[in-house]
């Protein structure tokens, strides 16, 4: 079957998680398919890289538009029924460029990912398509956190036009994906009419983390993500002004590492903090800490983060937003702590008790083997792609 694969993220190399979502899926559709990848880049890369031509028969990468509140284009938004961010983001060269590739092949399949792609369904009308990873969470969750009442009032207006957007968009799609059964939930809220919803939670593939070997340096942390991601930002400077000062009171020696793009807005100052910046593999910083934190309070999904460092075996500290939509339980496969107090207590347990470290890693290992593994979850999403191509 021929597929045309449309990507929000270039998936190369897979630094994020929704790079390694798409990069995933990828390798799942390349085993049995033949796959175009059009993709939008917020650099476009000089060549294609080589993990990416082993998977497609043609990668095409498309610039990609930052969204600018204050354009232009995103004030008009004020006045339409499609939210400010699609109408801001619109390339017409990915319009373009489906219908060239669509003209010059016979696919049999559309997979748009996210919302970014998703909003181009009318160049791709005739054909049965997916719109993979719906994702709500992100949106509703900024109703409840909102500090002010104009601010909650203006995120409720985005929720309202989202869910318009979405009772128009997603008849398009003869299916669509969510990560988590809290996702689905809020799409069956708010579009209650629209049956065709699918699980594909976020995985690893853990035979990818399995060479690694674990060697757990005393008193030492971890937060893994770009912070140009504004929940990641969020979530590193509450843990540094909130949280790290009661663990060094208690945990004089204790370090943090933080990875991935620092961004641009700075983070509060602490001592005993390391920002590495992007590095080529996570993995074996992953697996010589003592813990691996995701204290996350905004945003929707899944976070690949908690998924890679249990594969690991590294045990994990996070909130009730960061473990929202994983099938966990906590003292069993984490721990989970909402306020400062309880999150920095929650660390300095895993920093003084390797017993703990042990049992927990243990079983969020046995946890990822069973639900969060590719291979246990990618049969089940190529034969919903065979199914939507082939009926009637």
């Amino acid at each position: 079957m021929k597929i045309l694969f449309l990507s929000s993220w270039y998936p190369y190399p897979p630094d994020n998680g929704s790079k390694l979502r798409v990069y995933n899926l990828l390798q799942g559709l390349a085993r049995q398919h033949e796959v175009t990848l059009l993709s939008f880049a917020g650099r476009l890369p000089a060549e294609t890289p080589p993990a990416l031509r082993t998977l497609c028969c043609q990668v095409i990468a498309v610039p990609r538009p930052p969204y600018q509140p204050n354009s232009p284009r995103a004030l008009a938004g004020l006045f339409s029924l499609a939210p400010r961010s699609v109408l801001d983001t619109y390339q017409p060269l990915m319009a373009e460029q489906i219908r060239r590739l669509l003209q010059d092949e016979a696919f049999h399949l559309v997979i748009a990912s996210q919302w970014r792609t998703a909003a181009y369904w009318p160049a791709f009308a005739h054909l049965p398509a997916i719109y993979e990873e719906v994702e709500l969470g992100v949106f509703t969750s900024k109703v409840a956190q909102a500090a002010q009442p104009l601010q909650r009032l203006r995120h409720h207006l985005t929720v309202l036009k989202l869910q318009q957007y979405l009772r128009r968009l997603l008849p398009r799609f003869r299916a669509c994906t969510i990560v988590s059964e809290a996702e689905k939930s809020l799409l069956q809220e708010l579009v209650p009419g629209y049956q065709a919803v699918h699980l594909v939670p976020n995985c690893v593939n853990l035979a990818d983390y399995a060479a690694v070997q674990r060697r757990p340096q005393p008193e030492s942390l971890i937060f893994t993500g770009s912070l140009s991601y504004f929940a990641n930002h969020d979530s590193m400077s509450w843990f540094l002004e909130e949280v790290y000062p009661r663990i060094q009171a208690q945990a004089p020696t204790v370090r943090l590492v933080i990875t991935g793009d620092p961004g641009h807005a700075p983070l509060p100052p602490a001592g005993n903090v390391t920002l590495t910046g992007f590095v080529d593999d996570v993995r074996p910083l992953i697996a010589s800490a003592t813990a691996s934190l995701a204290p996350i309070r905004l945003g929707g999904g899944t976070r690949l983060k908690i998924l890679e460092a249990m594969a690991l075996g590294t045990p994990v500290v996070t909130t009730s937003k960061g473990a929202e939509g994983l099938e966990v339980a906590h003292g069993e496969h984490l721990l989970i702590a909402d306020t400062p107090e309880e999150f920095a207590s929650a660390v300095l347990r895993l920093l003084q008790d390797p017993e703990l470290c042990r049992q927990l890693a243990n079983n969020a290992c046995r946890l990822i083997s069973r639900k969060y593994d590719w291979t246990v979850v990618m049969p089940e999403f190529l034969c919903l792609v065979e199914s939507m191509a082939y009926v009637n």
